[in-house]
């Protein structure tokens, strides 16, 4: 019996060693290791490593459903309209020896209807806009970004303010001093600043905006002081009267105050501007309110039939803001702005002042989820009386007002 056993074991094992020579002549195939997304904390909340990179990538967006009532006089004008908005925001970071080299894109789509929508009554548009397309590496920037001159940019309100509130394409340098500090200098372009008319002679772009600002940012909030020239050129068709080229300019200062001892967020924001040449940086330009119709344009040609020289537009405007929590979830903003149009005396233009003031209650029932509706008046006051823009010139007003309402539903991620 023994020996039975013991040639079972000796023949079990041998099975073994040959099985395992001949599993070892076979051919393996390796399985290729797994690319896992990995967290990127360096930036912030919601950045992931692209798989096979060191690059750090943020995809974000925005969804917004807003309602507007705009009091109006003429039946075939759209008193309400509707508008939804998507909004797509790619951000990719990567360290460098350099500095961060960073790339934003933000796009929307919209779609509007009545009051939103422009061209006749009852009308409806799509359309697609790039908001932001820029560069960043180091200190330059360079792409479609914020203009280095704004500061309040309507960060309170949904309607229309007047002061600085564009994106537009330039090539800046950012130099940081410490303690909060920092200057940029700016070359941005000017066909997006250009306020002309038909008559007015002005000509096509040749240089581009130089913007420089000056910013600090500490605890208590921030503050910035921004100028900008702006060149204003003469027409073929002026060329006639030679016209010669005009240097146009804005300058503006503005403070952002944290209100911490009121409650948690609240924030004070004030802003001045003074223009002469360059009224896009006042926010100005075809102005509608009610009845009455105004134009504010760079510059006027004014003429005495064989010469003639271009006449700079000056203005100001005023802006102010309070934000205010009333609860963690429950925010009012309060705010209005000022502008003053003197248009070079010419009689084709009118002088003009016109005043906004408006609320508005946001709740956020969630993070980044938020419901709001906003009153805004307007009151637009031009120097004499003008045509009437919504009866068809048959009477004159001496000033008129009107009154929006909007309701904005927005969801960001």
């Amino acid at each position: 019996m023994k020996n039975i056993t013991s040639l079972l074991m000796t023949t079990a094992g041998a099975l073994i060693v040959v099985s395992g020579a001949t599993a070892a002549d076979l051919p393996s195939r390796k399985a290729a290791p797994v690319e896992y997304v990995r967290v990127c904390n360096t930036y912030g909340a919601g950045f992931f490593y692209i798989p096979g990179s060191e690059t750090c990538l943020r995809v974000g967006g925005r969804v917004r459903f807003e309602a507007l009532y705009n009091q109006v006089l003429a039946k075939d004008t759209d008193s309400t309209g509707l508008r939804a908005r998507g909004r797509v925001i790619l951000d990719a970071r990567t360290a460098t020896a350099y500095g961060t080299l960073r790339a934003y894109v933000s796009v929307d789509i919209t779609r509007n209807t009545g009051a939103y929508a422009s061209g006749a009554f009852q009308a409806k548009s799509d359309s697609s806009a790039v908001d932001k397309a820029f560069i960043q590496f180091g200190p330059f920037t360079a792409g479609r970004a914020t203009s280095m001159f704004d500061f309040y940019a309507n960060s309170l309100n949904m309607g229309t303010l007047r002061g600085a509130d564009s994106s537009t394409q330039l090539l800046a340098y950012t130099a940081t001093f410490g303690s909060g500090f920092s200057a940029t200098i700016s070359a941005e372009d000017g066909a997006e600043r250009r306020n002309a008319g038909a008559t007015d002679f002005q000509g096509s772009n040749r240089m581009p905006d130089i913007v420089a600002n000056l910013e600090v940012t500490q605890g208590w909030g921030s503050a910035q002081l921004s100028g900008a020239v702006h060149e204003i050129t003469a027409s073929s068709a002026g060329a006639g009267l030679k016209l010669d080229s005009k240097y146009g300019f804005a300058g503006q200062a503005g403070v952002k105050i944290n209100l911490p001892m009121l409650a948690a967020g609240d924030v004070l924001w004030l802003q001045g501007s003074y223009a002469e040449g360059a009224l896009s940086y006042l926010g100005a330009g075809s102005t509608t309110v009610g009845g009455v119709k105004v134009d504010a344009f760079d510059s006027v040609a004014v003429s005495n039939g064989t010469t003639a020289s271009l006449k700079l537009t000056k203005g100001y405007a005023v802006v102010g803001g309070l934000l205010h929590y009333w609860t963690p979830t429950i925010r009012q903003g309060v705010f209005g702005s000022f502008l003053s149009i003197d248009s070079a005396q010419q009689t084709k233009q009118a002088d003009f002042k016109e005043y906004r003031v408006g609320t508005n209650v946001f709740w956020s029932p969630v993070k980044d989820f938020n419901i709001g509706v906003e009153v805004l008046y307007a009151k637009l006051d031009p120097k004499g009386r003008v045509a009437d823009k919504n009866r068809g010139g048959a009477f004159t007003l001496s000033s008129d007002d009107s009154l929006q309402a909007r309701l904005r539903i927005q969801r960001d991620f």
